[in-house]
């Protein structure tokens, strides 16, 4: 089997990659830089462009799925350029994905998108399933229900469509809990505002796994790429610090310090999503990580964060 990806070089990206490689599935690669352009048997790079909607074709060659995982991290102060960024770095690879598979001859069965549970309203009482349909027209919200109605376009090429609404990614290989690490093993950690708020958090094995096991067993529709247990921002903190034997002895940190900080973008600390997992359960699939305590202590104990056991 070959699969297409988009978003390889990414945190998901790289883990999906291995996934494919251990169960010996070929990858063809798409990328904007010629330098990181490879060509081996079971890794093969592409050039394409979306900004200029320029692809090399040859990318689709043999491909029975394509696993999409585009898009520009949202972890950046949202001026209006950058929210225009935002919208833009998912319409657009997937416009020109579309695009370019009108009326050409293919072997592309399924489509695995990434997505996100911010497409979810802030809320501390309800509980999220992919049956929710009542979405706000926040600016995360909006820009998760383009996305998902821009790879909807897949299926009008007879291509199955699955979707992964992904929440909090757990990785000792960046992204957010290497930064809420940092400020924790100084002692200077803190939950935000009430620290009541719900993170839906995922070990990125499980998150990896899942799209996999999407792919493999060629699941349609929506599923929530979360763990089946979210915790409160506050007990996020708490367990990290445990874990990195550090104490919490500061204040909560209020919103409105924050909105001075960060601006709009402040709203990825203070909202609110607890979302069900139990779709993807009923699927078949098992999590390897279904509680947070264990799962860090899988990705706290690993060589990246040895430092900060000292």
């Amino acid at each position: 089997m070959r699969v297409l990806i988009t978003g390889a070089t990414g945190l998901i990206g790289q883990e999906v990659v291995r996934r494919c490689h251990e169960r010996e599935i070929d990858v063809n690669y798409l990328t904007t830089s010629i330098s990181k352009i490879e060509s081996r048997a079971n890794y093969k790079g592409y050039y394409w462009n979306p900004d200029t909607q320029d692809i090399d074709k040859n990318c689709f060659k043999d491909v029975e799925a394509i696993i999409h995982l585009a898009g520009i991290s949202i972890a950046k102060r949202w001026t209006p350029s950058h929210k225009k960024e935002i919208i833009s770095s998912r319409i657009k690879p997937t416009q020109l994905l579309i695009n370019s598979l009108k009326g050409e001859s293919h072997t592309i069965k399924q489509v695995v998108s990434a997505s996100a549970i911010g497409i979810y309203p802030d809320s501390l009482v309800n509980y999220y399933d992919e049956n929710f349909k009542s979405f706000k027209d926040t600016f995360l919200s909006t820009v998760v229900q383009q996305w998902e109605q821009a790879v909807d376009g897949f299926s009008k090429l007879n291509i199955k469509v699955s979707k992964i609404r992904i929440g909090l990614v757990l990785s000792n290989k960046g992204g957010a809990l290497e930064e809420m690490v940092k400020p924790i093993k100084y002692g200077l950690g803190a939950a935000f505002g009430s620290g009541k708020q719900w993170q839906s958090w995922i070990h990125i094995e499980d998150l990896s796994r899942m799209f996999m096991y999407i792919l493999e067993y060629q699941l349609g529709g929506v599923y929530n790429g979360v763990a089946p247990n979210p915790v409160t921002n506050k007990e996020l903190i708490k367990v990290i610090a445990k874990q990195l034997k550090r104490p919490i002895i500061l204040p909560n940190i209020p919103r409105f310090f924050m909105k001075l900080l960060l601006g709009e973008m402040h709203i990825l600390l203070f909202e609110s999503q607890r979302v069900s997992s139990k779709k993807v359960e009923n699927k078949g699939f098992n999590y390897n990580y279904n509680y947070l305590k264990p799962a860090l202590n899988d990705l706290l104990g690993k060589r990246i964060f040895a430092h900060d056991k000292n």
